[in-house]
């Protein structure tokens, strides 16, 4: 099941509003990555920012946008035609069953940013997702991704209290609030609730993410045929410590 703040149309409009361009230095750091591409794959692309904004500074390879929602590809495609967009996920493949298939060895770079890895919750889905990865990747080619680190517990900070609002659609005010329902191991769940002005009422979604650490995080890496080439723990490549509110992992073809 893809979450409803990702497959509502309603919610998928709203998606860029909160997540505008640069509204973290994660957008230059995974634009980098895939300007120095010939063909990148995002994994989870959502509105397929990061390759749209490829596509405008010139970016003249193949690019592909893997989504489970298809509201999320449609404010995409909506922008840009010259993407490959393909409603699916790495396991199953395309979802439309006349699409062809992702070829094996066809990606220089695999990249999953916004904390996408985040929603594989089982270890046997990690091992699917990420056994699926390495066979994308060229023999030279790179993957990219990051996890928040569960160490700093983040989820802490999700509550109503800290609500965000932003100009959203015809210049109505939007409104988002986390709100942390529990924490199982290394499970989070929590709420995120959307209003705009003119709704009759707000939306509510549910959401469970995993938060892995480095040491489990890359064992799964190289039972997956996956090295790690560098790990940071922030968007300026500083160093990874017990407090980086992230865990950036660079890794090969093993």
């Amino acid at each position: 099941m893809v979450d409803q703040c990702f497959s509502h149309p309603d919610l998928a409009e709203l998606y860029d509003y909160f997540d505008h361009w640069q509204v973290s230095p994660q957008d230059d750091f995974y634009l980098d990555l895939v300007m120095g591409a010939r063909s990148v794959l995002d994994v989870g692309c959502g509105t397929g920012k990061i390759h749209r904004v490829a596509r405008e500074h010139g970016h003249t390879g193949r690019l592909v946008g893997l989504d489970p929602a298809d509201a999320m590809l449609e404010v995409g495609r909506r922008e840009r035609d010259d993407i490959e967009w393909i409603l699916g996920d790495l396991v199953a493949g395309p979802y439309d069953g006349g699409a062809e298939p992702l070829e094996e060895g066809g990606f220089d770079l695999v990249i999953m940013s916004g904390h996408a890895f985040q929603v594989f919750l089982t270890d046997g889905e990690v091992h699917a997702n990420l056994a699926a990865v390495r066979r994308m990747l060229a023999d030279d080619g790179r993957f990219v991704f990051e996890t928040r680190n569960p160490a700093v517990r983040g989820w802490e900070a999700w509550n109503p209290e800290r609500a965000r609002t932003v100009a959203g659609p015809d210049g109505h005010r939007a409104t988002c609030a986390h709100r942390l329902l529990g924490v199982e191991g290394d499970l989070v769940t929590f709420t995120s609730e959307f209003s705009v002005e003119g709704w009759a009422q707000s939306r509510v979604s549910r959401s469970t993410l995993r938060f892995l650490d480095t040491e489990t995080l890359n064992g799964f890496l190289t039972g997956a045929g996956l090295a790690v080439s560098a790990q940071y723990g922030y968007w300026d490549h500083s160093p990874l410590t017990g407090t980086s509110p992230e865990i950036i992992t660079f890794a090969r073809p093993a």
